[in-house]
Formats: structure tokens, C-alpha cells, sequence
């Protein structure tokens, strides 16, 4: 008798930890439908309620992506500079320039002098004049910084792109949301808790930690994508809530696109 309940309990553990495998691949795929261009087959459960708590973990893998990206570019000798563009092009492609679009719309917005009017202007479908300044800054940013970076390029990608993620999902827990309705909308009504920030984080500290690892004098590397990559994220969330009060669906693409691109500025010089 003993021994069958002793079987039982392992039944349901197993049970219980297939299901919560289950539910965080469901989550997963939908949130990499959601964010990218990334084929996900037909067959596959989506479940997209919560899709924000995996946005590190696809930044992550869209990091991996390029990264291997940029290893075949140097195998065919290609020049640096010219090598970084294409990696750079390719992240606009495989986000099918999701977040890109919002730093632009944010860019419109933060131009117009009258507060009340701004959202408004980010809402316009028409793209002005600061808004293309706003993504002609970001992708020479990017550009730049990654042709100046000769190593561990690769693991720069996939912190870049993760921690601009979970700069999105700090915006999403901390500030109010904006809008009746919208694509940011499912975001704010999904997130469960602060406590929703710590798989992603946790995540990125690894990838610092896997980094040091690999190679132990760059600890300073590891150490600048902890810090700065947490600390750009942060407040890059919190300028655009106090210059419009709260977050869109816009702001928090631009969040994602400014920790990128000031993350890779700030590891370049390290």
C-alpha cells in the first residue's frame, strides 16, 4: 500500500512538471510568433496570455541567431564593417521591425510640444520627420558599436537583444498603460506580477555568468552586461513614462530598441 502511493506521488510529480513544460513551450512559441518573423508551425499550441515574460528568452534567441549569423559572415572573410550591417539588417528582418516601428511613432510623439497631443501623433500612421531621425540614430548606433567590437560578439547580440526584452517588461509591470485598446493592451492584462521579471533576469545573469566561463578575463564584459544592461533598461522605461505619463504599445518597442542600441554603445567601450 505504501509503495503505491509512493507511485502515485511520483505519477502526479512528473504529471505536474509535463504539464508546466507544456505550458511554458506554448507560451514560448507564441511569444516568438508574436515578437519576430519566425516561421512556427501550424500544429503547434499558442497560448499568447503572459506571451511578455518570455520576450528576454526570444531576444535571447534572436541574439543566438544573429550571433551565428555573424560567425558564417567572417567565415566567408567578409569586412567588418560591411559584416556588421548585415547582422544589424538582419535583426530589423527577423523583427519584422516590430519595435523598430514603435521608436519611430515614439520619436513623432515626444517631438510635439503639446503633451496632450502626443499620443495622438504616435498613433498617425504617417511617419514625420523626427521619427526617421529617431531610426536613422539607432541603426547608426548599432552599426557603429558593433563594428568596433572584435570578440565576443556573439554573446553581445544575445545580451543586447535580451535585455532590451526585459526592459519591455519592466515598462509593462511598473507603468500604467495608456490605452483602451492596442497591441500593448494583452501585455498589461497578462502580466501576472513583479514576480514575472525574474525568469528573464535570472536568465541574462547566466548568460553574464556563461560568459566568464568561457573566457575569465572578461569578467569586466560579463559585469557591464549585468549592470548596464539592467540599469539601461530601467531607465529607459522610466524617461518615457515621465515624458507621457505612463507607456503604449509604441514606447515599449522604443524601450526595447534604446536599451539595444546604447547597451552595445556602452559594451563597445568596455
Amino acid at each position: 500500500m505504501r509503495d503505491n502511493r509512493r507511485v502515485r506521488r511520483v505519477v502526479q510529480f512528473v504529471q505536474t512538471k509535463v504539464a508546466r513544460l507544456g505550458t511554458f513551450g506554448s507560451g514560448l512559441a507564441a511569444a516568438i510568433a508574436f515578437y519576430t518573423c519566425l516561421p512556427v508551425p501550424l500544429s503547434w499550441t499558442l497560448e499568447f496570455r503572459g506571451i511578455a515574460r518570455y520576450a528576454p528568452f526570444v531576444g535571447v534567441a534572436i541574439g543566438a541567431l544573429l550571433g551565428l549569423l555573424d560567425v558564417l559572415l567572417q567565415l566567408l572573410a567578409m569586412p567588418g564593417l560591411t559584416r556588421s550591417t548585415l547582422v544589424i539588417v538582419a535583426w530589423i528582418g527577423i523583427t519584422g521591425g516590430l519595435h523598430l516601428d514603435g521608436a519611430i511613432d515614439t520619436g513623432d510623439g515626444l517631438a510635439v510640444q503639446e503633451p496632450h497631443r502626443r499620443l495622438e501623433v504616435m498613433a498617425d500612421s504617417v511617419t514625420g520627420a523626427f521619427g526617421v531621425m529617431a531610426a536613422v540614430a539607432l541603426i547608426a548606433l548599432k552599426v557603429a558599436a558593433l563594428s568596433d567590437l572584435s570578440a565576443n560578439r556573439a554573446v553581445v547580440l544575445m545580451a543586447a537583444a535580451g535585455w532590451g526584452r526585459w526592459g519591455q517588461l519592466v515598462a509593462i509591470a511598473r507603468y500604467p498603460y495608456l490605452k483602451v485598446s492596442g497591441k500593448g493592451a494583452i501585455h498589461q492584462d497578462s502580466l501576472g506580477s513583479p514576480w514575472d521579471l525574474l525568469p528573464g533576469f535570472l536568465c541574462l545573469v547566466a548568460l553574464s555568468g556563461v560568459q566568464i566561463l568561457l573566457d575569465s578575463n572578461s569578467w569586466i564584459l560579463a559585469a557591464g552586461m549585468v549592470t548596464g544592461g539592467s540599469a539601461i533598461a530601467i531607465l529607459t522605461g522610466a524617461w518615457f513614462n515621465h515624458k507621457l505619463g505612463g507607456h503604449t504599445g509604441d514606447t515599449y518597442g522604443a524601450v526595447v530598441e534604446w536599451t539595444e542600441a546604447l547597451l552595445l554603445c556602452l559594451l563597445a567601450g568596455l
